[in-house]
């Protein structure tokens, strides 16, 4: 989209080069069409009725006027051609129902074509092209209309690249879809104009009427094939994005993966993914797209039938808009004032709707029907793959998880203790790691004494205690039985010490409730524990974090079971000590 200054000077550019040049080439050659005012209308009918059926690639629009255009130059010269091509561009505008941000195409679009023509026109005549009723049985004859055919199409394509890289600052090749396009568009028409000018030297104004319903037809025809090969196109790049998502394993990676995918495929300004959330009754936000990053994250929760979301998921059926005025009454405060376009689509797993897909675009009518039917498509696979990765994330959390504690299990900790690391030396980071371990003291005693159900509220309630005095300045697992692990990056020995003494206070002088135990009295025991911990520091005390572990475990039977129990020990102290 163009500046606003840029705009205001393209029209006034437009304003003044216009008709000027529409009087300059009368001057220079004066049309002569006296006797031809009906035969004229019906070129000017035909081609207008063949603007109604344009290819549009890479957005820029394809129709086979020019083909009736070399009839009309031929016979009758530059000006008329010109007249005839900017009245059917104007039906052509007219059926595209240009976006109010996009009406600079309109003056843009008619200096372009203009200035093709008389670029055109001007190789034709370099070739020793003449108007009127011409004789081209020989190649000789053909030569300069075949040479106008090629200059437009060259013309037009390299006026649009000057066009994308120059006025609009858009990246732009010559050679492309669209030349390819254009060029084998006008090869299968050429054949069909030079029989529509020939018959119409022959024949006159029937010729028009014989010719222009194959011309009609052919147009119809190539545009057809051309959605088709859109259609088959979309439907490969759908089942390729499908695959895609069956491969990543995470919901995030699944999320991210769609939203780029899609953005690619379909015109979209902004996309949001809801989640049903069945215990709240609403639509929760889950992924939003915004394709400027320049908005902020919009209301995250709809209830049913509340904006066009929550109304799909409140009726279980898509929905489908060409223009905001079809869905603006009720829902402007749920979705941006710039959108137009919208296809919101539910995601359904199961026969049940488990999310809402929404894709909006600034553009009127920026979505077709079948690209409705293509997002259908990728809104299954995206259900699949979502429940797929929420399987495997469980899973996963299962394996890495203390499922008695809900803390992270030695398995998980010493890959992520040997993966911090890592990052570490891979970013060559300075950087100092404590490890605090625990164990909790005679804790045989309290199974024996109040059941293995006891035992386990009390493994429970420490993990609570020690999930909240770390928070998130570290890592805690559940390292096997009643030992527990807690891992601070960028914690110096001093301060582990004092965090370490803290999680023994915390212990010894608050007692644990237990409920489940096996004596008579069914009211809740207080019991007092306690617990012996050891620290141990990188790179103070080891060069491999691994061994930290080690160290630390020495120092806690070392320093603190060997001395009495409910103590804190350093690895440091205790190697000092045996020396």
């Amino acid at each position: 989209m163009l500046t606003k200054q840029k705009t205001v000077a393209l029209w006034v550019v437009w304003a003044l080069l216009w008709p000027s040049i529409f009087v300059l080439i009368y001057q220079l050659q004066p049309p002569t069409f006296q006797g031809h005012e009906i035969d004229l209308l019906s070129f000017a009918m035909l081609m207008g009725i063949v603007a109604l059926f344009p290819i549009i690639v890479n957005g820029t629009p394809i129709f086979f006027i020019h083909g009736i255009g070399l009839t009309v130059f031929i016979y009758f010269g530059l000006f008329v051609e010109i007249m005839l091509t900017q009245m059917a561009y104007i039906i052509l505008f007219a059926k595209l129902r240009l976006p109010r941000n996009d009406l600079y195409k309109i003056p843009l679009n008619f200096l372009m074509f203009m200035f093709v023509s008389i670029g055109a026109a001007g190789v034709y005549y370099l070739f020793g092209g003449r108007h009127g009723a011409l004789d081209i049985s020989s190649p000789i004859d053909i030569l300069p209309i075949l040479a106008y055919s090629l200059a437009i199409i060259l013309i037009n394509q390299l006026l649009l690249n000057v066009i994308r890289t120059l006025i609009m600052g858009l990246p732009s090749k010559f050679f492309n879809s669209s030349l390819l396009w254009e060029g084998v568009s006008n090869l299968i028409i050429l054949p069909v104009a030079l029989v529509l000018y020939i018959l119409y030297i022959e024949i006159g104004l029937g010729a028009i009427y014989y010719v222009g319903v194959p011309f009609v037809s052919l147009s119809i025809i190539l545009m057809l094939f051309y959605r088709s090969r859109r259609i088959n196109d979309y439907l490969q790049r759908t089942s390729d994005i499908g695959h895609e998502l069956t491969e990543k394993l995470e919901v995030s990676e699944v999320l991210d993966r769609f939203v780029e995918n899609i953005s690619t495929l379909l015109d979209v300004n902004y996309a949001y993914i809801y989640d049903v959330d069945e215990e709240q009754n609403r639509l929760t936000l889950i992924r939003f797209y915004d394709a400027m990053q320049d908005r902020e994250l919009p209301i995250n929760h709809l209830h049913k039938f509340e904006g066009v979301s929550g109304k799909v998921w409140g009726n279980a059926q898509g929905l489908y808009y060409h223009s905001r005025k079809q869905w603006e009454q009720g829902n402007a405060k749920f979705m941006s004032k710039e959108v137009e376009s919208i296809i919101s689509i539910p995601i359904e797993r199961h026969k049940q709707v488990v999310g809402v897909l929404t894709l909006t675009s600034k553009k009127k009518r920026a979505y077709e029907k079948y690209q409705y039917m293509i997002v259908d498509i990728l809104t299954n696979y995206l259900a699949v793959a979502i429940e797929n990765a929420r399987n495997y994330e469980e899973t996963k959390r299962q394996s890495e998880i203390c499922l008695l504690t809900n803390l992270y299990n030695y398995r998980y900790f010493e890959k992520h203790l040997q993966a911090y690391y890592d990052h570490l030396q891979s970013h060559n980071i300075q950087e100092e790691i404590a490890l605090i371990l625990l164990d909790l003291d005679h804790f045989k005693e309290i199974n024996d004494q109040y059941g293995h159900e006891s035992g386990n509220e009390a493994l429970c309630e420490l993990a609570n205690r020690l999930r909240n005095i770390i928070s998130d300045k570290g890592t805690v697992a559940r390292y096997g039985g009643e030992e527990f692990v807690i891992l601070l990056p960028n914690v110096n020995q001093e301060h582990a010490l004092h965090i370490a003494e803290h999680v023994r206070r915390k212990i010894a002088n608050t007692p644990f409730t237990l409920y489940e135990h096996i004596l008579e009295d069914e009211n809740p025991v207080q019991v007092n524990i306690t617990a012996s911990i050891g620290s141990a520091t990188y790179p103070d005390n080891c060069e491999d974090p691994m061994e930290l572990v080690r160290h630390a475990d020495r120092a806690m039977y070392m320093g603190a079971k060997r001395q009495g129990r409910n103590k804190v020990a350093s690895y440091e102290k205790v190697v000092e000590t045996a020396e």
